[in-house]
């Protein structure tokens, strides 16, 4: 993997002559990124239809909408995140002034998924250009149409020593994964996951993990059913279920679950018409492998809406499923797919230890009126984050910190949360060289109960 390692040294011999420390640089560079993303829309379009039929309403939305929204952010607010931070000092280090300085890493490199395969892959980019960094980009051979139009676009507009794209498989991974990189940013499954950590822990790498997990959304007896019937279809549904916040089931107050499902008939028909297969504003599933795997969760519960499936086309119908086998496949992995089960609860003091069966997700979501409630599930459950009465939508406030917790992630991004992913912290405390108290050097005798005093006051 020589021209991998020779990318590396290209891109720390540029970053080292600091050129791309200069707001100039930074801004330009960003610039020129939301121009290209504009001018390759078609193309961004059809390279995702090509592997996986995504609309494109939600191409625009999730994609390349959603990266011209987050540059434009970030250029408004870069001065401000790049001015160093005056922070008050101690009466022990009197006089002197204390700063916080945001210091680029170094070579970066973004390993994104096929499911979001643009956003997922230029947004942690954008982030790491506005903190000052160079990127090199891994995108996922799974969406193997975006990775050969990512490599064109990106090698069309931005010297590689400054940003670039390695296609592959795991081997690239694997070699990219062995140089002497200053952070790597991925995102994808647990498993995964687990292995990238790994191997940035043999070089001491700081890294942030993106990952998943079992999404529950509550709905309790006090919901708008019809409103929160037709949020969760479309969280759930959009982009065919493969959305890492997508909620993977729902747990229903048993006294509103068959009006809910019902309601959620109607969403189905309403959103892809009585043949959700014929339906222009509906994803495919990726690939062969996880096709196979969706298919046998149908077989986990018993189907209330949908279960059709086309193997020669990827496709799996909207479905949602009831009275599943709770010891299933089903309901042990995330789903990440078109596969919804509802599931009855009896009483309010089952849903915390239901959902802590599990491990920390990376969202929730709660329907419901009730204010006590609201509170106690947002106290007392660890997620990601998440949204009172909807779905998805807390993902595209750029205010907002976006991550997972415990197995669902480390570390958050999105607006300033990106930039200060991609950016070290580095404290500095600067003193006069024209007053020097001898109060800190030895002899020590009768210093003590006087620093002993200052400590109390500080």
């Amino acid at each position: 993997m020589q021209l991998i390692k020779s990318l590396v040294e290209a891109q720390k011999a540029l970053f080292h002559t600091g050129e791309t420390l200069s707001y100039a640089h930074r801004a330009k560079a960003l610039k020129k990124l939301q121009r290209v993303i504009r001018e390759r829309e078609e193309d961004i379009f059809k390279a995702l239809d090509a592997d996986f039929k995504k609309p494109p309403f939600e191409s625009y939305v999730s994609e390349t909408g959603y990266l011209i929204k987050e540059i434009e952010h970030t250029l408004i607010h870069l001065h401000e995140w790049m001015r160093p931070e005056r922070v008050p000092g101690t009466l022990l280090s009197f006089p002197s002034k204390s700063s916080i300085y945001k210091e680029p890493y170094g070579v970066c490199l973004v390993i994104s998924p096929w499911n979001y395969p643009v956003q997922l892959a230029l947004a942690p980019a954008i982030a790491a250009i506005a903190a000052g960094n160079t990127v090199i980009i891994k995108p996922s051979e799974h969406a193997p149409a975006v990775a050969s139009l990512l490599d064109e676009m990106i090698s069309g507009c931005f010297d590689p020593a400054f940003v670039a794209v390695v296609k592959g498989e795991v081997e690239e991974t694997t070699a990219l994964m062995s140089e002497p990189l200053d952070y790597v940013f991925f995102t994808g499954s647990p498993e995964v996951g687990k292995i990238i950590m790994r191997l940035a822990a043999e070089q001491l790498m700081p890294h942030t993990l993106e990952l998943g997990g079992k999404s529950p959304c509550i709905l309790d007896k006090s919901a708008n059913l019809s409103l929160a019937a037709k949020r969760v279809a479309q969280g759930k549904f959009f982009n065919a279920g493969q959305t890492c916040i997508a909620p993977d089931y729902v747990l229903v107050d048993h006294r509103v679950h068959d009006e809910f499902v019902e309601e959620l008939k109607k969403c189905v028909t309403a959103f892809y018409t009585e043949e959700p297969k014929r339906s222009k504003d509906y994803a495919r599933i990726i690939h062969q492998k996880h096709f196979n795997k969706l298919k046998a969760y149908l077989s986990n519960g018993e189907v209330a809406i949908g279960g059709e499936v086309d193997e020669g086309e990827l496709y799996i119908a909207p479905t949602v499923m009831v009275n599943v086998d709770m010891d299933s496949a089903l309901m042990r992995d995330e789903i990440f797919g078109p596969v919804l089960p509802v599931i009855r609860y009896s009483d309010e003091a089952e849903i915390v230890p239901f959902v802590r069966r599990y491990s920390k997700p990376l969202a929730m979501y709660h329907f419901t009126r009730n204010k006590t409630l609201k509170r106690k599930l947002r106290e007392q459950l660890s997620f990601g984050g998440g949204a009172v009465n909807d779905t998805l939508e807390h993902l595209i406030n750029p205010n907002l910190p976006f991550g997972g917790v415990g197995v669902s992630g480390l570390g958050t991004y999105h607006g300033k949360f990106g930039f200060d992913a991609f950016s070290h912290a580095k404290g500095v405390l600067e003193k006069p060289g024209y007053l020097d108290l001898p109060l800190k050097y030895p002899p020590y005798t009768k210093k003590l109960s006087i620093i002993r005093k200052m400590f109390k006051i500080s």
